[in-house]
């Protein structure tokens, strides 16, 4: 457990730090919202109005205590329904826009959920489910005016309607009670080793995350942010959304991947909270682009140098003026970006603090709340997940003799347990421990370093363990391979278990190695043969691939771009 670094207020529940945030930051924008190509601002004020007004209606709709679902973009109508939901009214249950039609009806089955608040490009296929949905008596389009009839509603005129309620002295929802310590939110993990659990989570659990966030990295009511990443996941959900609204930034939303860079330029964010797959991305395309012109090539490679040196050795910072282009292309404002969810390349990690961008890793998950780690502005190690936050305990649990063993967490942040099944909780949820099943190791210095999964690790006969994700790391870093999923299993021939590997090649980097508009599979299999060795050779015999193959298509993943390992191998 980390010290507190900035000093933080505290709140009981989220309906608390609503009213908190709405009171000191009352005329500041909340949310930077684009209608058109015009962009509006929403003030803290009038959003919590907008949440007491669609608290007020739904509360007249008869969902107190109800489970209601929402799915969707992200957008200031999602966020508007989850502190409406869980201020006193219901639960809310987030649920995966990627999802397949019937997975999202048999979610919207397993929760319960009486009511579903959603965008409108999910209209004809509720329609659809609505004959064979009995428990979901309400279905409540964000992008229609009016009420389609009693049971498909409008959402902005159950907006209107709550201002008129509130307006005309109703104020039962205002007054509504919030009680801290019972499930109030239930997500549905995109789990990549198992199918969709849903952690319980109270106000307690996110509250005491937020506060622990903020206590480690400094944020501000003079901050905005650009939200990515899907809300629905706790993630984006706490980092994103709901420390934000604690720390009176404003929030803007992306309109997509393809939009990240233009949605950059417009609103100019001074933080972002992403995944490597996205910032090792941009980190790549910053190369692909000087890579087009030697001069251009050398002139980044010697600016990285000098501005390391400068700032290393004398403090001297003069990042944003040799860096200026390639700052102003992300927009120009962005002093703190989090990376979660996976690890990454540190360096990415390196290059972009050398550029003046401070990379932050964390680890969590959303058994957590989620956030368990997070690496500091000043006190950092770019392979490690960082120190553990304020108010949460970490162990190795039974560590061999490298120091390696299951990270186990204690804390306010750990959930109630899982939605309708004692069985999976108690595996879990062990004299307030919740063990992780991630293995990985803590230096004298508090940093903890993640290996692998438990359920991932590849045993070899003579007893050696091998963590895919690190044969993985090893693969992922050459120019060549777009991403690789590595197995093990038993050789008929030698009876030993023996590494292999899944590699799904980048076309376009090895079109420019060979000079040829198209390749083979042959050259294909080839290069990534001889990449595949060069591997090798940095590892011990027992972790060598001994076999691969060349897929065309990438790997399924969930919506933090994670590989889903229990699909891909059967």
């Amino acid at each position: 457990m980390d010290t507190p670094v900035y000093e933080t207020r505290f709140i009981k529940n989220l309906k608390d730090m609503l009213k908190q945030s709405a009171e000191l930051f009352v005329e500041k924008n909340a949310f930077y919202v684009k209608q058109g190509d015009e962009y509006t601002g929403i003030k803290y004020k009038d959003f919590k109005f907008d949440v007491d007004a669609l608290g007020s209606s739904l509360l007249e709709l008869g969902l107190s205590g109800k489970n209601i679902a929402v799915i969707g973009e992200n957008r200031y109508e999602w966020c508007l329904t989850y502190l409406s939901t869980v201020n006193g009214l219901g639960v809310i249950v987030p649920l995966d826009k990627e999802l397949p039609i019937k997975e999202i009806e048999n979610l919207l089955s397993r929760s319960n959920a009486t009511a579903i608040i959603y965008s409108g490009k999910f209209h004809d296929s509720l329609k659809v489910m609505s004959q064979n949905l009995e428990n979901v008596k309400y279905f409540i389009n964000m992008d229609i005016n009016e009420n389609d009839d009693e049971k498909f509603l409008s959402f902005s005129a159950l907006l209107e309607n709550g201002k008129k309620l509130i307006s005309s002295g109703n104020l039962e929802y205002i007054n509504l009670e919030v009680d801290e310590n019972i499930m109030n939110m239930l997500i549905f993990t995109s789990g990549t080793t198992d199918h969709a659990k849903g952690v319980m989570l109270s106000h307690k659990n996110i509250c005491s995350d937020i506060m622990a966030v903020c206590a480690s990295i400094y944020i501000d009511s003079k901050d905005s942010v650009l939200s990515i990443l899907p809300l629905h996941h706790t993630y984006a959900c706490t980092a994103d959304f709901l420390t934000m609204i604690y720390s009176g930034v404003c929030i803007s939303f992306n309109e997509g991947l393809k939009h990240i860079a233009k949605n950059l330029k417009e609103t100019h964010p001074t933080i972002l909270i992403l995944v490597p797959l996205i910032l090792e991305s941009m980190y790549k395309k910053i190369w692909d682009q000087a890579s087009k012109k030697l001069s251009l090539k050398i002139k980044l490679k010697v600016g990285l140098v000098l501005s390391n040196f400068l700032y290393n050795n004398f403090k001297v910072d003069i990042r944003k003026k040799l860096f200026k282009q390639i700052l102003d292309n992300i927009g120009g404002n962005i002093r703190l970006v989090v990376s979660g969810a996976a690890g990454i390349d540190p360096q990415v990690s390196k290059g972009f603090r050398s550029m003046g961008i401070p990379i932050l890793q964390g680890y969590g998950l959303t058994e957590a709340s989620p956030i368990v780690t997070v690496n500091k502005v000043n006190f950092y190690r770019d392979d490690s997940i960082g120190l553990v936050i304020p108010g949460v305990e970490v162990k190795i649990h039974n560590p061999d003799s490298n120091g390696l063993g299951e990270i186990i967490v204690k804390g306010d942040n750990v959930m109630l347990g899982y939605f309708d099944n004692v069985e999976a909780t108690s595996k879990v949820l062990k004299d307030g421990w919740l063990y992780t099943g991630d293995i990985g190791r803590m230096d004298e210095n508090g940093f903890v370093y993640i290996t692998g999964r438990q359920k991932n690790v590849i045993v070899t006969k003579n007893g050696k363990n091998i963590f895919p994700e690190e044969v993985e790391a090893y693969l992922n870093k050459s120019t060549y391979i777009l991403e690789s999923l590595v197995s093990g299993k038993d050789d008929e021939k030698s009876g030993e278990t023996i590494v292999t590997a899944q590699i799904v090649p980048d076309i376009d980097a090895i079109k420019v190695k060979l000079k040829a508009e198209e390749v083979s599979p042959e050259e294909i299999y080839k290069l990534i043969k001889a990449e595949v060795k060069s591997v090798n050779k940095n590892m011990p015999l027992y972790k060598r691939i001994l076999e691969f193959t060349v897929r065309e298509n990438e790997f399924a993943k969930t919506t933090t771009k994670k590989i889903k390992r229990y699909v891909e191998k059967g």
